[in-house]
């Protein structure tokens, strides 16, 4: 069993991944930045990623490095790029200053449009830093992550309570359950494939189409819903309106509108990890019911 160091262990991803590598037997040291009630095979870290001292005590005699942590919301390039991408640099100092071998960084898929979005520009950014370190390093691109303990697409499992579904003017998207990135994430860890870069998804060829993906989150919720496609001009009027209304709390944000608008952010199946490696094992249905059921248990829906 190995020593893993994980950022961003208190979020969504990172508090999954952390409760797998422990279910499996790994010890995990995590960086916080608030105080943390003890827990066993633990060891919390305090700082950020802008605290040299705590880095380097989190990458100190650790096996691997997982690095999770980063900004999806932000109200400019200068946010995105303080979370992305000089975390990611200093993430990569401290790796490379305590002689960590294994390096597994998690990107976007967002990534891959760099002129689209300052998210999508700030993980691919962080990318080149990573590609151009001295570390054994893997890239992850997931797509839309899901699953319980998720935050950013309960608004729309309240709308499909609701019997409705807004949706951008079209395209498609892959998605990917939480606990299956979670295993991908581990099995990196330990594996031989340095210098690789992966996109990652729930196995289903040519993704979904946003209303494909509505109604499925409908039928989680017990509703049949009706789908409308916004179009983009009405999608950005929103997208200020929330940032008015909610301030730093705003969920469409105009960064957010250039990304749901694209057209394609199906995964690219020839960059999927060998059978070997990785499968998912949540299907999708499953895994959107089962997200519900969550939060339906902390009284959000």
């Amino acid at each position: 069993m190995a020593l893993l160091a994980i950022t961003g262990g208190t979020g969504f991803v990172g508090s999954r991944l952390i409760a797998l590598a422990t279910a499996a037997g790994h010890e995990v040291r995590a960086l916080t930045r608030r105080e943390q009630a003890a827990r066993a095979h633990i060891a919390w870290v305090a700082g950020d990623l802008d605290n040299a001292s705590a880095l380097a005590q989190l990458c100190e005699g650790v096996d691997a490095v997982i690095h999770v942590a980063g900004v999806v919301n932000a109200p400019d390039r200068a946010g995105f790029a303080a979370g992305n991408v000089h975390g990611t640099r200093n993430m990569l100092a401290a790796a490379e200053g305590a002689g960590v071998q294994r390096f597994v960084h998690v990107s976007s898929l967002a990534a891959r449009e760099p002129g689209m979005s300052d998210y999508g520009w700030s993980k691919a950014e962080a990318e080149q830093l990573v590609e151009q370190s001295l570390l054994d390093a893997v890239v992850v691109r997931p797509p839309a992550i899901y699953g319980p303990g998720d935050m950013e697409m309960l608004e729309l499992f309240k709308l499909a309570k609701k019997g409705i579904a807004l949706l951008p003017p079209g395209g498609r998207l892959s998605v990917i359950e939480v606990g299956d990135l979670g295993r991908l994430l581990l099995a990196l860890a330990s594996s031989g494939n340095g210098g690789r870069s992966y996109d990652c998804d729930d196995g289903r060829e040519h993704g979904w189409s946003h209303k494909e993906f509505a109604l499925a989150i409908g039928t989680a919720t017990g509703k049949r819903v009706a789908a409308i496609a916004l179009p983009r001009p009405l999608m950005m009027a929103g997208a200020h309106l929330d940032r008015l209304v909610r301030g730093a709390g705003a969920k469409l944000t105009p960064d957010r509108v250039a990304y749901f608008c694209h057209e394609d952010w199906v995964i690219d199946s020839s960059r999927r990890p060998s059978a070997r490696l990785w499968q998912p094992q949540v299907e999708t249905q499953a895994g959107l019911a089962a997200t519900a059921a969550w939060y339906r248990e902390q009284g959000l829906l």
